[in-house]
């Protein structure tokens, strides 16, 4: 996409904004996206009325809109303020609307300022001048402002400027920092990263998104590329003492400058795994920072994005920091950079904990970063697993009034984060364990309360070809009792089952061959998924099709890598699905209880209607698609809803096969979720 394919889909500089303003009655509808940079000054007028040079749209010095049509007003009568402050670096819909009656403004779809005619001083004739008017954001002598306008359109005044903003909807570029792997966070948000020569550095792996004002998915084939620059004053960094260039990109196992090897968008994503070259000691101790952008569009900012400031280091025997898990507020809506219903909107906060100093840092969770223009700050931690250790005494009547009930009855609810893409869990080598090797004894219990995800699953996998069911089942009650998570053991558990029909499926579908086309083995990976979770009732959509593609790798032909990936998700939720209560729900059409396969934000997004959000106490269940085997929360349900003051909360149910939380005298799930005071209601995902 260059610059004249920009221009066809309606981009275009503020400088060059203009209106030519000609109806019958003087009525019209005004729309357009803008987007205002944080150096605009204000106050500052948008729009103006030629020739007078009046302004028809400006902003005040507390950044308030004014919508002010002094053709057909008195100079002397304030028009209609918008008590929101207008928000900087992101995009927002406006609309002016002129009736025969009323003025109004429309911010983000919604009415945030409106004056009746009626108690105005106007005149017919002077109404009538606003037939033909011309609205430009240039003005003779003075500075035009820095900025972008998108879809800017005259309509007429019967039409909708609803519609207007949400068909159609600008565009974005953001990082997704649950996909951040190899970096470590330091307390001032600044992202450690092992560089340096080649015997020493390692390389690290992000994904870019790109996605609509509603932080939907964009699916438009664009190449993004990443370039290294210093944080202080986004100049390029040079290339080292060795002639190398400062980053570079791994293609095929082929490392390439970066700037040489765009990463093409696929459904909205596109991944890079990247190495830094220079040291930030021999940089004057500077600061770096990476940027991606689509080329040749390097100056429209929307379409780029910029990493927190990067500190390139050595590699120590000894460089343990605490582990930073990223969470969102659970009331938060994942709309990025806060673009759609304002009183919707939460940061994502940075939560920490001090780990034991084994353990390197991971971003567990998904929320596309904003760009960072000012410095970030972490807040207090949080544990990795997002799992409680389950009450001792519980309550065997299945009944109560609160969250609690479903808590005491089908495990622990917890908050939900981000549900896009898995993080991907860094790829430590581990020390071979003797064959001798006691399952019960301190070292191995210890060993797995403390490694990564990567470890404990390189230490299941030994541990199922050398051990049976039952012992594997010890070493689970014990873990689950040290690491004060009953989650753990559920996972231990099925490791044995997992990676044997994981090793089963496979042979199946790939006939002996290093990789199989996508297509060729999709109703082969149905059949088996109905089959693990006994239920022939309801089949998968294509929506959980390409959610399954996407997790796979997104690529035309699948590896047995790429399928260990994708099974390490999906063998978890087929588990869960074959338990009876969770199958009952799973099978059921009217309603559909749970949503499919399906990521956070398309919830969030299912949830919000045409016409704002849904009612208090709507909900859909769906699976977290960051958690996969061997994490404590793989294959668990999430309910996602509308809280009482119409913010989007996720809540996750952790389910504890181990507890008798299935008995027969137990309360149906659906019952119990239906009696808390928070959900009363089942949503719709859209249709296919």
């Amino acid at each position: 996409m260059g610059f004249e394919e920009i221009v066809k889909l309606g981009y275009k500089q503020l400088k060059d904004l203009s209106f030519e303003i000609d109806t019958k009655d003087g009525f019209f509808n005004l729309c357009f996206w803008i987007y205002l940079p944080n150096s605009t000054p204000f106050p500052c007028t948008i729009l103006h009325q030629l020739p007078s040079d009046n302004p028809f749209l400006a902003l005040d010095k507390d950044k308030r809109l004014i919508f002010s049509p002094s053709n057909c007003l008195s100079k002397t009568v304030t028009c209609v303020i918008s008590e929101m402050e207008f928000p900087l670096e992101q995009w927002v819909h406006l609309g002016c609307e002129v009736s025969s009656d009323v003025i109004r403004v429309h911010f983000n779809g919604k009415i945030m300022g409106e004056k009746l005619l009626d108690s105005l001083p106007t005149t017919d004739a002077d109404c009538q001048s606003l037939s033909k008017m011309t609205l430009s954001a240039m003005r003779e002598g003075f500075d035009t402002l820095n900025g972008y306008a998108y879809r800017a359109e005259v309509l007429p005044s019967t039409s909708s400027i609803k519609n207007h903003f949400v068909e159609d909807p600008p565009l974005r570029l953001c990082i997704d920092s649950a996909s951040a792997s190899e970096v470590e966070l330091d307390n001032d948000g600044t992202w450690n990263i092992v560089g340096g020569k080649v015997s020493c550095r390692k390389n690290f792996s992000l994904d870019i998104l790109l996605l609509d004002a509603f932080g939907r998915p964009a699916h438009h084939e664009l190449e993004v590329v990443a370039s290294l620059l210093y944080a202080d004053d986004r100049s390029p960094v040079e290339k080292t003492e060795d002639n190398e260039a400062p980053l570079l990109t791994i293609c095929d196992v082929l490392v390439f400058p970066s700037v040489d090897k765009p990463s093409r968008l696929f459904q909205g994503r596109a991944s890079f795994k990247l190495i830094i070259s220079p040291l930030s000691c021999k940089c004057e101790n500077k600061l770096f920072c990476i940027k991606f952008d689509v080329p040749e569009m390097e100056n429209y900012p929307f379409l780029g994005a910029f990493t927190p400031p990067i500190r390139c280091i050595l590699k120590t025997s000894n460089g343990n920091v605490a582990t930073i898990t990223w969470k969102k507020l659970p009331s938060g809506v994942h709309l990025f950079n806060g673009v759609g219903n304002p009183e919707l909107q939460q940061k994502a906060t940075c939560e920490a904990r001090s780990n034991p100093p084994s353990k390197r840092v991971k971003f567990g969770q998904i929320t596309p970063v904003e760009d960072t223009k000012t410095d970030t700050s972490v807040k207090k931690c949080e544990q990795e697993c997002n799992s409680y250790r389950m009450p001792e005494n519980k309550d065997t009547s299945g009944t109560g009034t609160s969250l609690a009930s479903i808590q005491e009855n089908y495990g622990s609810m917890d908050n939900s984060t981000s549900d896009s893409e898995s993080a991907d869990a860094r790829n430590s080598e581990m020390k071979n364990m003797p064959c001798n090797i006691d399952l019960l004894s301190d070292l191995t219990i210890f060993r797995y309360c403390l490694g990564s995800l990567s470890e404990r699953s390189a230490m299941l996998k030994e541990i199922s070809v050398a051990f049976s069911e039952p012992d594997i089942a010890d070493m689970a009650e014990k873990v689950a009792f040290f690491s004060g998570c009953t989650h753990h053991r559920h996972q231990i558990t099925i490791a044995k089952r997992l990676l044997d029909e994981g090793a089963k499926v496979w042979n199946l579908i790939s006939r002996g061959c290093q990789r199989v086309q996508w297509d060729d083995v999709v109703f082969d990976l149905e059949e088996q998924f109905m089959r693990i979770a006994c239920c022939s009732t309801r089949s998968l959509t294509q929506q959980d099709l390409n959610f399954l593609r996407k997790t796979s790798g997104g690529h035309e032909y699948m590896t047995k890598d790429n399928f260990h990936k994708m099974w390490c998700w999906l063998y978890p939720v087929a588990f869960t699905i074959s338990r009876p209560e969770i199958k009952s729900l799973w099978a059921s059409t009217s309603p559909k209880w749970v949503g499919g396969f399906v990521t956070k934000e398309e919830v969030e997004y299912a949830l919000q209607s045409v016409s704002g959000i849904s009612e208090p106490g709507t909900f859909i269940l769906r699976f977290p698609t960051t958690r996969s085997w061997p994490h404590p929360d793989a294959g668990s349900l999430v309910a996602s809803y509308v809280s009482r003051d119409f913010s989007l909360c996720h809540r996750q149910l952790s389910l504890d096969y181990s507890s008798g939380m299935f008995e027969s005298n137990r309360k149906p799930l659906d019952e119990l979720l239906l009696s808390e005071p928070e959900l009363s209601r089942v949503g719709r995902m859209p249709v296919d």
